[in-house]
């Protein structure tokens, strides 16, 4: 998106703009790479995100909110999730307190997959963390969740908005 650059902020949020787009987009190619390698879809490897996001927070997800979370049908998310346990990516679990919820967990083989490639990435992000103090950390951090809460708004507005015929501007 074009961003006027007049005065000293609007270059410096042009140039935050810049820098976020270009990171999702090498974001993208890494995790189209990773996806290439282990004959993942686009959709596998966000499931697999969302998996993996939901065990750090330590909240395992359910098939029914992986759907909903990836916008799938309940029979797309049974396909989907049948194919990643199948390649050994996930398992499913019974929760304890209630046998009849199945919680999706990363399996032992994807986790291995997952953590031999991305590994380097990850120390370069632990040293990237290490030049920032802990008062600019969080500063970047309420930075970030503001653009991420912001960035899913707007998906979820598009995705409101249905896959219909998309509208060129009139000009």
């Amino acid at each position: 998106m074009y961003r006027r650059r007049d005065t000293p902020r609007e270059r410096l949020v042009a140039e935050i703009t810049g820098d976020l787009r270009r990171y999702s987009v090498d974001a993208q190619h890494i995790g189209h790479a990773f996806a290439s390698r282990h004959g993942l879809n686009a959709t596998d490897l966000q499931a697999l995100l969302a998996v993996m996001d939901a065990e750090v927070a330590g909240d395992p997800i359910t098939p029914g909110r992986l759907g909903e979370h990836l916008n799938l049908s309940s029979g797309s998310v049974t396909a989907l999730v049948d194919r990643l346990e199948r390649a050994g990516h996930i398992r499913r679990d019974r929760d304890t307190a209630d046998r009849r919820k199945v919680l999706l967990r990363y399996a032992d083989p994807g986790a291995a997959l997952a953590t031999a490639f991305f590994q380097p990435l990850g120390r370069r992000t632990d040293a990237v963390m290490a030049e920032f103090g802990d008062d600019e950390l969080r500063v970047v951090h309420r930075f970030l969740r503001a653009m991420v809460d912001s960035m899913r708004e707007h998906r979820d507005e598009v995705r409101a908005a249905g896959t219909g015929p998309s509208r060129r501007p009139a000009g």
